[in-house]
């Protein structure tokens, strides 16, 4: 191995130049490397983000819904890109005095519809199930069957939901998980209030 105080300075800096360059270049690939696997849905939410996320989003839609009366204060909760889409989940709302899906930033087209028409991937209703938020301080924790982004066949998911203050609106987030038990989760959801 060459003794690199030996070499002429010029050539010193050209050889250390082309190491950072790689180190610079091989940070960067890593960097994006992990940044698309966060983009890809790796980082999955567990159950206690759900829980704080969501009583968080209902704090926020009570107070800006008594600020901003009708649609306006539902608008944080349509942005793709809002603080209210991380990891692999993101909030939507039900307004359950109209029975319709209210803000819903991953699929627009369904802002307005009917949620008590709503079918699961397996035929079932389910939305329906989110306005028992409604009569239930703490909250519900509901399951059904939703194709995961990209795919056509539904996984089990699992969702919970709180009632935003005294409004019609029910806030909720969920994951999708092949082991949790709703009475589990429950448990979780007495502990975190």
């Amino acid at each position: 191995m060459p003794h690199y105080g030996s070499l002429p300075s010029r050539l010193r800096k050209g050889r250390f130049a082309n190491h950072r360059r790689l180190l610079v270049v091989l940070g960067l690939a890593l960097l994006i490397a992990g940044l698309s696997r966060a983009a890809a849905g790796e980082e999955k939410a567990t159950p206690q983000e759900i829980i704080s996320k969501v009583q968080e989003a209902a704090s926020a839609l009570a107070k800006s819904a008594e600020a901003k009366p009708g649609g306006a204060a539902l608008k944080q909760f349509d942005q793709k890109q809002g603080p209210w889409v991380w990891k692999d989940t993101y909030i939507f709302v039900v307004d359950c005095g109209q029975a319709i899906i209210a803000a819903h930033p991953m699929n627009p087209e369904l802002i307005g519809k009917d949620a008590l028409s709503l079918l699961d991937t397996k035929g079932h209703p389910f939305f329906w199930q989110v306005c028992d938020a409604l009569k239930k301080p703490s909250g519900i924790w509901l399951q059904y069957w939703w194709p995961k982004p990209g795919q056509k066949d539904g996984s089990r998911k699992i969702s919970y939901a709180v009632r935003a203050g005294d409004t019609p609106y029910v806030v909720g987030a969920g994951v999708y998980d092949d082991k949790a038990t709703i009475a589990d989760l429950e448990k979780l959801t007495r502990r975190a209030k």
